[in-house]
């Protein structure tokens, strides 16, 4: 159920081994209704929290459905740790698909979401009508993941959201070398929550770790064959000009096999940029203008 104060209201769905998981939905106007729905998949340690300002402005003009992936946020955290990899993902995506009756949507990605998307879109041809890919291809840069691998999984907590701002900007400030102190209290709070004995914790289950340990386990398969899935949609790739994840060789090269793939470098910002940046905003308005000319075409 939504609350006065919000524009969303909050769902589940069961997925194939029986977790209980959540996600945000911000509905379409009526007239709307003809438009495919945006499926917002975040990354490794995010949920859905990290789209609110995305799907709150396309919320009534489009539907916007934020998940929060197994073991993140107000979804259920799984018995078996060795769950936490893409493909399971992409089928707890295909159960919130059928649950929900989509048969085509847009898919917005932040980096292990957009490496979803790209298998989502591999599965079932045409049904992935639009996508952003976030700071996020077919190949990973070895030095960002090793990163990466760095803080995931440590299980830190801190005693007021004031330290746990501090953290992250000692920790990510080459990421987001302009943010203020505004801003990394806004990332903690997306990304924390309050825990047992009122200490802010990260909230996600410390066991996504385990398989994302593994070298070469990000996405276990080969992901390049999946930009024949997307080739036929309108895709926004975005990257973080300072990104150590996602090189700027790789998105070129995914763009000779994207015809209607364009690319935006969002200066001064890693891996990866927040999709709330003006010159994004923009991006994202013509790749929903391009779906939206597309689906319409169809339908004449």
């Amino acid at each position: 159920m939504s609350k006065p104060d919000q524009p969303y209201s909050d769902g589940f769905w069961w997925s194939n081994d029986g977790l209980r998981l959540h996600f945000r939905d911000y509905p379409a106007r009526a007239e709307n209704a003809h438009r495919p729905p945006i499926l917002c998949i975040p990354g490794l340690t995010r949920n859905a929290r990290d789209f609110e300002m995305v799907a709150a402005r396309l919320a009534g003009d489009w539907r916007v459905i934020c998940v929060d992936l197994r073991g993140r946020g107000d979804s259920a955290y799984a018995k078996d740790a060795m769950s936490y990899v893409p493909l399971t993902y992409v089928q707890d995506m295909e159960a919130l698909l059928r649950a929900e009756a989509i048969e085509r949507f847009v898919a917005f990605g932040t980096s292990l979401g957009g490496l979803i998307t790209m298998l989502l879109a591999s599965t079932r041809p045409g049904r992935v009508v639009g996508a952003l890919l976030n700071d996020v291809g077919p190949q990973l840069e070895p030095e960002g993941l090793a990163r990466i691998r760095d803080y995931v999984g440590q299980g830190r907590s801190f005693p007021t959201w004031m330290h746990a701002a501090r953290a992250l900007s000692e920790a990510q400030g080459a990421v987001f070398p302009g943010y203020g102190v505004s801003e990394w209290l806004d990332l903690a709070k997306k990304t924390m929550k309050i825990g047992p004995g009122g200490r802010i914790v990260y909230d996600y289950d410390m066991k996504i770790a385990e398989p994302f340990a593994v070298p070469g386990g990000e996405a276990g398969v080969d992901l390049w064959p999946t930009m024949a899935g997307l080739s036929p949609a309108a895709v926004l790739i975005v990257r973080g000009a300072l990104s150590d994840v996602f090189s700027r060789a790789t998105a070129e090269r995914m763009l000779t096999m994207l015809p209607h793939g364009r690319l935006l470098t969002v200066e001064n910002k890693g891996h990866a940029p927040t999709l709330e940046e003006p010159e994004v905003m923009t991006a994202i308005d013509d790749l929903l203008a391009r779906v939206d000319a597309a689906v319409l075409a169809t339908q004449a």
